[in-house]
């Protein structure tokens, strides 16, 4: 229901009630100004761009406040990483209202952005902007989110270093004995290394060779549901992990208690650099990279190794390991060929001749 009239006062008075069953009124000295803002607000109700008025100044600043309460539901973690993103995000836009951020301000923050941080950090804030603003658009107090493709930095497309078998066994002598499962671990079930700090000895059937992580370090939920899927391991490296166990923890560390994230860090550091050819930066996560190129390289198919890394998706395996598939071009060749080649051989043009002139 809308309507206009005019008050005692002289002004007049326009009102109408919004999606939200709430009404909504405006005071205007000339009728056309308050007919105008009727129209407006009836057009952007039929064509489904209402946004309430109360809420349509509302800053960045305020409404991270709000999308940061919603999201503490997520694991620590998780929202750690959102809190630290909102910070550089609440730098630039927090005092802007947010129907007033467009897409050239997006585009100028990240290429203010990337003379700074790396170029796949950047493109993790643009995304995170993007995500708080598309929440305030479900919510309704956004009309439109200015972030898309187009605003969107490159998305990088970074190969992981592969080690080599040497470098892995290299990296395993080079760490005292309660720590050298960190590799075995790594390398051979592609554990990430919070779970191998947390890894109890009763988290691996010793017998069976079957390991299922239950917690991260500090107690932490694991990444993801899928990060608690067993593992099946061969018995000899159940074998060799159970020599350097400790009393209760998988990685004992030196005095057999179990490790800290920063204990074992600290010493991933201290045997890195001892050997040749490892990357700077070369990550105890790294060590999952060699997992599955050995396993693609056995001739494993993208769910199977999919299953065995506890990815999401069979798209964030082929998006991080695909390059490691033999190359597609020779095995389709090698495929249309194997069908040629096993065709017997077609009849000669003079045979076929030679049967039409008899049947004549």
């Amino acid at each position: 229901m809308a309507s206009i009239k005019q008050r005692p006062d002289g002004k007049w008075r326009a009102r109408y009630r919004g999606p939200d069953g709430q009404e909504y009124a405006k005071h205007a000295n000339l009728k056309r100004d308050a007919q105008t803002w009727l129209d407006e607000a009836t057009a952007a109700m039929q064509a489904g761009t209402w946004v309430n008025p109360t809420t349509s100044k509302m800053t960045a600043g305020e409404w991270l406040d709000t999308w940061l309460a919603g999201y503490a539901s997520n694991k620590p973690r998780t929202l750690r990483a959102a809190e630290v993103h909102a910070k550089l995000i609440r730098a630039k836009f927090g005092s802007r209202q947010l129907r007033t951020i467009r897409p050239s301000d997006v585009k100028a923050w990240t290429a203010e952005l990337q003379k700074t941080y790396a170029p796949s950090y950047v493109y993790a804030l643009h995304r995170r902007l993007s995500q708080i603003l598309s929440d305030a658009v479900h919510d309704g107090v956004l009309v439109k989110n200015p972030c898309s493709r187009r605003t969107s930095p490159p998305a990088p497309k970074q190969k992981p270093y592969v080690a080599t078998t040497e470098q892995v066994w290299a990296l395993h002598d080079a760490l005292k004995p309660g720590y050298r499962n960190v590799v075995l671990l790594g390398a051979f079930a592609g554990l990430r290394a919070g779970e191998m700090s947390a890894l109890d000895i009763d988290d691996v059937d010793w017998e069976s060779g079957v390991i299922t992580p239950e917690v991260q370090h500090d107690d932490e939920d694991l990444k993801s549901d899928l990060s608690g899927t067993s593992i099946p391991i061969p018995l000899e490296l159940a074998k060799m992990l159970r020599q350097n166990v400790g009393t209760r923890k998988v990685v004992p560390g030196v005095f057999g208690r179990g490790v800290t994230a920063y204990q074992l860090n600290r010493v991933w550091d201290e045997a890195r650099v001892k050997v040749k050819g490892l990357p700077p930066g070369f990550r105890i996560h790294d060590l999952r990279h060699y997992f599955a190129s050995m396993l693609i390289a056995a001739g494993l198919d993208v769910k199977v190794v999919q299953a065995r890394m506890r990815h999401a998706s069979a798209t964030v395996t082929l998006n991080t390991y695909g390059h490691l598939w033999p190359d597609t071009d020779d095995t389709s060749r090698a495929a249309v060929a194997a069908v040629l080649g096993a065709r017997k051989s077609p009849p000669s043009a003079d045979s076929e001749g030679s049967s039409s002139d008899s049947a004549d």
